[in-house]
């Protein structure tokens, strides 16, 4: 976010939080910073604000913005700050946190407004243009993001630089809830959930079941082709397996535990990591054996908060495409391009474009990591040759590693330009170490190997919140659960339309047959809202002629031969095509 926009954006959110304190005298106001699209403020609220807020809120802000000239900072005590805002719990507890790190207190004011903060802010809300902001919505949100502590209002608003940037990201995000995949999913028929089976936890349909079979077999299709093997692991773990590999110091709070009759405690499998360190150390293996490499798609389970569920994007069971490479260093850069290649071929396939992010460790914070500062840098050194040698757009993401090891994180923009983390590539030195993994070298000693982290959808739940939003639903015609729906007319028609459909069902097409009594109006709409890649009509005109009449979405074949039309998908869903 450039820094221009940002401090439109911060300044906004210092308005908001002046108006709202006239509008709801006896309010809290606590932290309302920049973000993304714009800002926000969470209050304690005195009284209640709605979306019907919304607008008088909006009307204050306006009033206010003609009297703010300029942002005035002032360096405080402790004992002002606490003055200043005396009654004020939330700022009191700010300006313990402040002074214990030893930070300055400052605050900023403009007009009678005065707030903590560290500064980044326009110079005179003049600058701020007519119709780039807007108040967008009222939520909840607990202090500090901990569900234990109040909930508080949470308002949030819009702000661009020009209002066309504004209309232009409003329009896409209506766009965005036409395509949102927890309302297309439902009306794909291609997951559920019950509020018995419990929150966050998908059931997938026939249709659904299709579609995550033919992804798997897919990156499967690649893995193959570079040497991998299948592997099957059990769900549930004695507690020791995490305590070693040094996931249950770290993701206890996440799991999900089992104590059993007997009083040994299990947990569900997070990741899968550990339990394929298993299957390697079943026996000592020679230089000449490795790389092994172990594939793997199985569902992890986390106990996610309630409030973080979100559709197919955030679940507590979800299935990983996982894959683990066992090998020596000197063949580990061999081994992260031949993932590399399967990254590509695979994203290739639904139009996305890939740039990479080089996840770093956090220097600053190097106790958060498993392992010593120098096996860091020397496996960040060689993730970022591997990233150079590709000559892809790359940067750095410091922080982002995860604690056993450096990453090649794989990011796509969607069809509406928002980008995602897809597909990531990760170096583990560490797991190795602490499972004492080795291999038997040339010279007859043992050698201590490495560990390659691959998941090329990352979770199947993930990518499909993402393919569902990115195709709007519209997937390619080999991943289409019904791909041909076969209409005709009328009932004179019915036995040429049933030997079409026997010669698309011949050669394996998922194809249906509609002909049900409803008008063929509604039966054409009924096959094009559930995204049927080609709806087949079938008149007297095509009866007699032994022809078809094809709709397809972007195109449509009056009089083509079944056979030729036969031709047409076989060649479609061998390449693969987007349509």
């Amino acid at each position: 976010m450039e820094n221009k926009l940002e401090h439109i954006r911060h300044s906004l959110a210092h308005l908001l939080g002046a108006s709202i304190l006239e509008l709801y005298p006896g309010s809290q106001i606590t932290l309302g910073p920049a973000i993304d699209n714009g800002f926000y403020y969470d209050v304690d609220v005195k009284g209640k604000i709605t979306d019907a807020d919304i607008e008088k809120i909006e009307k204050k802000m306006k009033e206010l913005m003609k009297t703010w000239t300029s942002f005035e900072k002032e360096v405080l005590s402790k004992e002002e700050a606490l003055s200043m805002f005396a009654g004020n719990t939330y700022k009191e507890e700010l300006i313990d946190g402040i002074v214990e790190k030893g930070e300055e207190i400052t605050v900023y004011r403009s007009g009678n407004f005065a707030d903590l903060c560290r500064g980044g802010h326009i110079k005179n809300m003049k600058d701020v243009k007519d119709g780039s902001w807007k108040i967008e919505r009222i939520a909840g949100a607990y202090w500090r993001g901990d569900e234990k502590n109040k909930m508080l209002t949470r308002v949030y608003g819009l702000a661009f630089e020009t209002k066309d940037e504004l209309d232009s990201y409003i329009k896409m995000q209506e766009e965005a809830k036409k395509r949102d995949h927890k309302k297309l999913g439902l009306e794909l028929d291609l997951f559920t959930f019950s509020e018995l089976v419990g929150p966050g936890l998908p059931l997938w349909t026939p249709k659904g079941t299709l579609v995550r079979h033919l992804l798997d077999d897919y990156v499967w299709s690649f893995r193959q082709m570079k040497g991998y093997q299948k592997v099957e692991i059990p769900h549930i773990t004695k507690k020791d397996l995490y305590e070693k590999s040094g996931h249950w110091e770290k993701y206890k709070d996440d799991l999900f535990r089992i104590t059993t009759r007997e009083g040994h405690e299990f947990a569900m499998k997070p990741m899968n990591c550990p339990h394929h360190t298993q299957i390697y150390d079943r026996k000592m293996w020679s230089y000449k054996e490795l790389p092994q490499r172990y594939a793997n798609t199985t569902t992890c389970y986390r106990d996610e908060q309630s409030g973080e569920l979100s559709g197919l994007s955030r679940v507590r069971a979800f299935a990983q495409d996982d894959a683990h490479v066992f090998c020596r260093m000197s063949d580990a850069k061999k081994e992260f391009l031949n993932i590399w290649e399967i990254v590509e071929g695979f994203y290739k396939s639904f139009g996305f474009e890939l740039k990479v992010r080089i996840s770093k460790h956090d220097p600053e914070h190097i106790e958060k990591y498993l392992g010593d500062q120098e096996r860091w840098s020397f496996a960040e050194k060689m993730l970022t040759e591997i990233a150079e040698s590709k000559n892809v757009p790359t940067y750095d993401g410091i922080g982002e590693a995860a604690f056993y090891g450096p990453k090649l994180d794989f990011m796509a923009n969607d069809a509406l330009g928002r980008e995602w983390q897809v597909a990531t590539i990760q170096l583990d030195m560490n797991m190795p170490e602490r499972f004492d993994l080795t291999c038997m070298n040339e010279k007859g000693e043992k050698e201590r190997i490495v560990m390659i982290h691959a998941a090329i959808m990352g979770s199947i739940e993930r990518f499909l919140s993402i393919l569902i939003e990115h195709t709007s639903g519209n997937f390619p015609l080999w991943l289409s659960p019904v791909q041909v729906v076969v209409l005709p007319i009328s009932e004179h028609q019915k036995e040429y339309a049933n030997s079409v459909y026997e010669s698309l069902k011949e050669i394996n097409i998922r194809a249906g047959l509609d002909d049900s009594n409803e008008s063929l109006g509604k039966r054409i709409r009924n096959a094009k809202m559930s995204k049927v890649p080609y709806v087949i009509v079938i008149g007297d005109k095509e009866k007699e002629s032994g022809v078809i009449t094809v709709e397809g979405r972007t195109e449509k074949l009056e009089g083509i031969t079944v056979e030729a039309f036969l031709n047409k998908l076989q060649k479609e869903i061998k390449e693969r095509i987007l349509n």
